[in-house]
């Protein structure tokens, strides 16, 4: 059973990145019928944002992936963290420490003229024998670890393998600052032990952050839990992914028109695959992901599949869960008689949410204007006695409903004139429409009627189309 957790800082939005993270977490809880937690990191108080806290967890409702327990907020746990800072102060394992940032400017200066990795000299780590300096009046201390000086710190990483660190490349690093406030690494050690955090899955670029808090592990007895590091997602340069790449808010996906659904099945093939497979269900992603399986090498964004996937997602769900969605747009079709039409019509074309909604709004929405382009081409001289003769028969034909009925009519209406298809679809459709891109002129009158068919027809030639008569 596997206790993961995802733990964003609310110091921006959820970026897709972090949602594959944290789908990743998810998925290995679910699928070994442990939990799934979320813990929001919020300890820097110059940087925190509620309304990025408040974008995180609405982010996490829309995809469907709560946490099993009451969300954690860090900034209401210091009494925890310094209840630990003070046993490894009462234990030797943690020291104050009084160097002035100048002094500390002072020594990585010296260090890097040297070419030596920057790192903390150890003036007041105490040892035996060693005299300490005079502690200075003006200097509020910060709480140091006592790292180990020699050896090695190994583990397993589930992405990478076996992971060495000399002990030597971790120094004595703060673990509280002199305001009393808590580190990252520090607080991040003790809220996954507290958690019981079995599996830890996390970006590489966390790796080196690993052998620090192992050190804290280690200095409060704590069991160090599984870990995998896996590789960023990367533009498809191979560079990091950017905000013109797709590394925006998440919640920027469901206003652009995604499903969540397509969003999870995009991110679970970014770095794990099950063969060629590319439709995944969620109960498929249960069964068959396997942290142990992502891809030791970065994976690149892929915007096509991305709006392959929604297609994919859009054309197969229901059509009452899209016409819910589409409210979202401000597109309402409940109630409508024709609402199943409708969406049958449009959700075959559509990549996206907007795109369906543009579609739909297309047919139903009464032209104000009638494509410049589109009229010069389509109308000409003859079109305006066609289309009169063609309302004729739509009124001729009023108990007529089905594409298929208006077809049977339609076509002998083109065969007897003498004409070709475009001739008189096209600049039906202009009128309908407003537009020449759009479904099939069958079905279009049978979403509007033979009455309100008759209406656009007559109105576009009073309009615009009488304009282009010669």
């Amino acid at each position: 059973m596997a206790i993961t957790r995802f733990a964003p800082s609310p110091t921006g939005y959820l970026h897709i990145g972090g949602l594959r993270t944290a789908l990743y977490s998810y998925l290995w809880a679910k699928k070994t019928n442990g939990e799934f937690k979320l813990r929001i990191e919020d300890t820097d108080n110059a940087r925190n944002n509620e309304d990025a806290v408040k974008a995180i967890l609405e982010a996490f409702e829309w995809v469907g992936m709560p946490s099993d327990c009451e969300i954690e907020y860090q900034s209401k746990r210091t009494d925890i963290y310094k209840k630990y800072i003070a046993q490894l102060l009462e234990e030797g394992k943690a020291y104050k420490c009084y160097m002035s940032r100048d002094e500390l400017d002072a020594l990585r200066a010296k260090q890097e003229a040297a070419k030596e990795n920057p790192r903390y000299d150890g003036t007041w780590r105490p040892e035996d024998g060693k005299v300490l300096p005079e502690i200075p009046a003006d200097v509020d201390p910060v709480i140091r670890i006592k790292a180990p000086t020699s050896g090695t710190i190994l583990f397993e990483d589930g992405v990478k393998g076996s992971m060495k660190f000399d002990a030597n490349q971790v120094d004595d690093f703060v673990i509280a600052r002199a305001n009393g406030m808590p580190i990252y690494n520090f607080v991040v050690a003790i809220d996954d032990h507290l958690m019981g955090m079995t599996d830890v899955l996390r970006g590489d670029d966390h790796l080196s952050n690993t052998p620090k808090q192992i050190v804290i592990y280690n200095a409060l007895g704590f069991d160090v839990p599984k870990f995998y590091h896996m590789p960023m997602i990367n533009n498809p340069s191979g560079k990091k992914l950017s905000k013109r790449d797709g590394a925006m808010d998440v919640m920027q996906y469901k206003a652009d028109g995604y499903l969540p659904e397509a969003l999870l099945n995009f991110l679970v093939r970014l770095g794990w695959s099950n063969g060629d497979q590319e439709i995944f269900s969620m109960d498929e992603m249960l069964e068959l992901f396997d942290p142990n399986n992502i891809n030791k090498s970065a994976s690149a964004y892929n915007a096509e599949k991305l709006l392959w996937l929604n297609a994919h997602y859009i054309k197969n769900v229901s059509n009452e869960r899209l016409a819910n969605e589409l409210e979202f747009f401000e597109c309402h079709l409940e109630g409508h008689d024709k609402k199943e039409m409708i969406l049958d019509l449009c959700k075959e074309r559509a990549n996206t949410l907007v795109e369906l909604k543009d579609a739909i709004t297309n047919i139903l929405d009464v032209p104000t204007s009638y494509d410049a382009k589109g009229s010069k081409k389509f109308v000409k001289e003859g079109t305006i006695e066609m289309l009169n003769s063609y309302v004729s028969l739509l009124k001729a034909n009023k108990e007529m409903h089905t594409p298929v009925d208006i077809e049977g009519f339609t076509k002998p209406f083109i065969t007897d004139n003498g004409l070709k298809f475009p001739q008189v679809f096209q600049p039906i459709r202009i009128a309908l429409t407003g537009g020449t891109n759009a479904p099939s002129v069958y079905d279009i009158i049978a979403v509007l009627g033979i009455e309100e068919t008759v209406t656009r027809i007559n109105n576009a030639i009073a309009v615009s189309f009488g304009k282009k008569e010669v």
